[in-house]
């Protein structure tokens, strides 16, 4: 048995259908909160109307400016507007930008958050956050951004079409993937990432096929809150740092971007580490793990190349700089300009993995 260290992350965490309408005002008075900064995309307007009627005037403001990677100068309104509104709580409703930009408003201002996911992003689960601020996306770790409560429910997904629930599942199973071969990476870790794997496979067909299926909702849920909690506890490798390279220099939708690479870091590291790798491809019920992967977002009808989503073939080699700026990465496999060009180019044109790359 390997020596190893696992910190366990102290998060509450309530999962259950109909959760959200039933135990959101008696967490707020288990915190002792008055005055609750609303923070959702405005997708979420229906929900933000009917959780605000239920609550009443502990809803002191709402912050509906989201955008994805959070941008400084969103991030500088909601610090304000909480300021404003002398927030001691913040509520986060959505994905990873609305949980992302109340993060970036404790990190500042160190109030309690409470998270309502309604997709698959996981961050909900980490002491992770991040800003873009000219074309470059910075992450980082405090303890003050990560939410005091989570709640899971999953009828707050019966909405989302095929076309988010696909990539947003698929970006959990990237952190799942991650866990396994990050430096901090531990047999605890590793048991929440390949059971979140198992779940998000296997929920995801079903949550695409039957959106209101309320049995694969939730096998997706339970498979994104333990990615976020495996990944929160040991961090992220060259997946992630491609992923908000990409993001942060050309906009590139998150959850899309996540889902086109990751086959192609899978690919890249195989020969590094061949027994981990089948333990990923058995979890997901394939072959072999980085056609497995590929193979499973065809299915779900997720992009898989990068020219699909917004990215230009003349902007390949600047991303070839942007990542290896970062570089030396705490990687299996060595990490150089030749392999990171080479996987950007086959996931541009959105190849099939042949199983490892040489």
């Amino acid at each position: 048995m390997q020596n190893f260290t696992y910190d366990a992350l102290p998060v509450r965490v309530i999962f259950g259908a109909g959760t959200s309408r039933r135990k959101l005002a008696e967490e707020l008075e288990r915190l002792g909160v008055s005055r609750v900064l609303l923070i959702a995309s405005p997708r979420e307007r229906q929900l933000i109307q009917e959780l605000s009627l239920r609550l009443g005037d502990r809803i002191a403001g709402i912050f509906t400016n989201v955008r994805s990677h959070v941008p400084i100068r969103i991030a500088e309104e909601a610090r304000e507007v909480a300021r404003q509104f002398k927030a001691d709580c913040l509520l986060s409703i959505g994905g990873g930008a609305a949980i992302g930009t109340a993060k970036a408003i404790a990190m500042v201002m160190p109030l309690p958050i409470i998270a309502v996911p309604t997709t698959y992003s996981g961050s909900e689960m980490t002491t992770i956050w991040g800003l873009t601020t000219d074309q470059r996306k910075t992450t980082g770790i405090s303890r003050d951004v990560l939410p005091k409560v989570v709640i899971y429910d999953p009828e707050l997904t019966f909405s989302l079409p095929p076309s988010i629930t696909g990539p947003s599942a698929v970006n959990a199973m990237a952190h799942c993937v991650e866990t396994f071969y990050v430096p901090n990476a531990n047999p605890v870790s590793s048991l929440l990432a390949e059971e979140g794997l198992r779940a998000l496979a296997h929920g995801v067909l079903l949550a695409v096929e039957k959106p209101d299926d309320l049995e694969g909702r939730s096998e997706v849920f339970y498979g994104a809150y333990l990615a976020g909690a495996a990944l929160g506890a040991v961090g992220t490798g060259l997946h992630h740092k491609i992923c908000h390279t990409l993001g942060g220099a050309y906009n590139l939708p998150h959850a899309e971007t996540h889902t086109v690479i990751l086959p192609h870091v899978v690919a890249f590291n195989q020969p590094a580490i061949p027994a981990i790798m089948e333990r990923i491809a058995h979890a997901i019920g394939a072959p072999v793990a980085a056609m497995g992967l590929y193979d499973l977002e065809q299915r779900i009808g997720a992009p898989t190349a990068l020219k699909d989503i917004g990215m230009k073939q003349e902007n390949l080699e600047e991303a070839v700089n942007l990542i290896m700026e970062k570089a030396p990465y705490a990687n299996p496999r060595p990490v150089d300009a030749a392999g990171v060009r080479s996987l950007l180019e086959d996931a541009y044109m959105g190849r099939r993995p042949s199983g490892a790359m040489a």
